[in-house]
């Protein structure tokens, strides 16, 4: 079975827990940026992130990004071409 990748979920705003409340137990939750809220939790499949997407985008809010903070499955560092 794969193991759960963690995401990095950045949303516009303070978000209060009412909103997230579904995501709670999954995520932990950030606000120390300004105008953002940021989301980190695992991922368990493509069908899990969509739910999570599918929520949020349900609730009105903006995902700014998202991104895997996991390496690649291999266990090979990422590389950044753009460097």
């Amino acid at each position: 079975m794969r193991q759960p990748t963690t995401y990095e979920i950045v949303i516009r705003g303070r978000v209060g827990a009412r909103l997230l409340r579904p995501l709670l137990d999954d995520f932990t939750i950030d606000h120390a940026s300004h105008g953002v809220t940021r989301l980190v939790g695992d991922i368990g499949d493509a069908s899990h992130l969509h739910g999570v997407m599918a929520h949020l985008t349900s609730v009105n809010i903006e995902v700014i990004s998202i991104a895997p903070l996991d390496g690649p499955a291999d266990g090979e560092p990422r590389t950044d071409s753009s460097r």
